[in-house]
């Protein structure tokens, strides 16, 4: 499986990035793929690697690029809920400054750099994200309606807020199929109610699923939340998503 370390330009900079995509020289689908707060790591490159299997170019770029590359925050080599608090300390300034503003902006650079790359086809692509990588996901297909088709979120974060550019309130705008896999204390059930009825009013073809017996963060193999049955739903959600939208798939 062919990979690449690769520096995405953007307005502010360089971001580094990770890419997977199949061997054979011919062109695939894009897949936009946001990282959880951990950022990216070998769990994610594993990620990017099985999607690609699957027959899509996957592009991981590092969200804290404007405070170093790859890795921004050293992380253990097995996240646990004994260490998880000293690393969200190190991590909350770095999720806080990546603001609204600075989302869009990289979203543009990151879509404008994978749909430039040789391996991928013409086409819309797709935007994935898990924890606040969700919310990165959807804010990326809201704001550009006419080249993402599907979005995927699990153990999201962030998706409903009291701003007044809350993800939620943006749905009008949207054009892609979604698909959300919560964790049982993800959201609130009023929440999930609020979330849904904003979906249904813009009329999005969506689903919402609450995955049973799991805590935020049940994909990630290498933390304490993981859950392997979990993790294969979420193959099962993910790859028919891509596979009705995304042309060549």
């Amino acid at each position: 499986m062919p990979t690449k370390s690769l520096q995405i330009p953007t307005a502010d900079g360089q971001a580094d990035a990770f890419a997977a995509f199949p061997d054979g020289g011919e062109r695939h689908p894009g897949v936009l793929l946001y990282p959880d707060a951990f950022g990216v790591r070998p769990e994610l490159e594993n990620k990017a690697r099985e999607l690609a299997g699957h027959g899509y170019y996957v592009l991981v770029p590092n969200l804290y690029y404007r405070h170093g590359a790859t890795p921004v925050v050293d992380l253990p080599e097995h996240i646990s809920e004994d260490n998880r608090p000293e690393l969200f300390t190190r991590l909350l300034p770095l999720v806080e400054a990546h603001t609204t503003e600075r989302i869009l902006r990289d979203a543009d650079a990151y879509l404008r750099f994978l749909t430039a790359q040789p391996e991928v086809s013409a086409g819309p692509v797709a935007t994935i994200g898990y924890c606040l990588g969700a919310a990165l996901a959807m804010r990326t297909a809201t704001a550009h309606p006419d080249e993402v088709a599907a979005v995927a979120g699990f153990h999201p974060g962030f998706l409903v807020t009291d701003a007044p550019d809350s993800p939620h309130r943006l749905f009008p705008k949207l054009t892609a199929e979604v698909h959300i896999g919560l964790a049982e204390g993800d959201m609130a059930p009023e929440v999930l109610s609020e979330f849904n009825q904003a979906l249904d009013a813009a009329g999005v073809d969506y689903t919402t699923e609450i995955y049973p017996d799991t805590v935020h963060g049940f994909t990630m193999s290498d933390t304490s939340a993981f859950n392997p049955a979990a993790l294969q739903r979420h193959w099962d959600r993910l790859l028919p998503l891509l596979g009705r939208t995304l042309t060549n798939s």
